[in-house]
């Protein structure tokens, strides 16, 4: 008796309801229904199923009253891992940004240039690099210029206390 007053009193609250509240339930349960009348022993929710659910969160407010198969938070679950899953797409379609390596012996050539010939800049080093057959951009070069390391005194100090043989201050 309780059960058969239950079906009328929700039968008269559908009645104030809109139109597409109702045809989103109605759609919702008979997804539900679906699965249930598929021949398996335990009805398993396959992908599309998961995204009907997981569309019908972000689309309808109400979709947790309809839902009877799964928990609640078994749809929010699917709806982060589906995200979880965009994002790992996105970073292994990435490609990698800039160019090849330098390798570590054109780095040290680098180093080495810069230290022992302190007045020469990337623009000279780049050129003389280019002269022995590497090829590796002036901008790279620039940047592993700042890495050497640096004597104390300016280079045109040492080169003019050297060749007139005064000594240092």
């Amino acid at each position: 008796m309780f059960d058969l007053f239950q079906l009328w009193f929700a039968a008269i609250l559908r009645i104030f309801r809109t139109r597409r509240s109702l045809m989103l339930e109605n759609l919702a349960l008979r997804q539900q229904l679906a699965v249930l009348k598929r021949k398996h022993p335990k009805p398993r929710l396959g992908p599309l199923d998961k995204l009907f659910w997981v569309a019908a969160r972000c689309l309808w407010s109400r979709w947790k009253d309809t839902l009877l198969l799964v928990l609640p938070e078994t749809v929010v679950r699917w709806h982060q891992a589906g995200f979880k899953l965009y994002w790992a797409m996105l970073c292994k379609v990435r490609k990698r940004v800039g160019g090849r390596r330098v390798s570590k012996q054109i780095r040290e050539l680098i180093l080495q240039m810069a230290t022992e010939n302190a007045t020469w800049g990337a623009p000279r080093i780049h050129g003389e690099l280019l002269m022995l057959g590497f090829d590796v951009s002036e901008r790279t070069i620039s940047r592993w210029m700042r890495r050497a390391p640096r004597s104390p005194e300016p280079a045109w100090r040492q080169s003019l206390f050297s060749s007139s043989g005064l000594c240092s201050l």
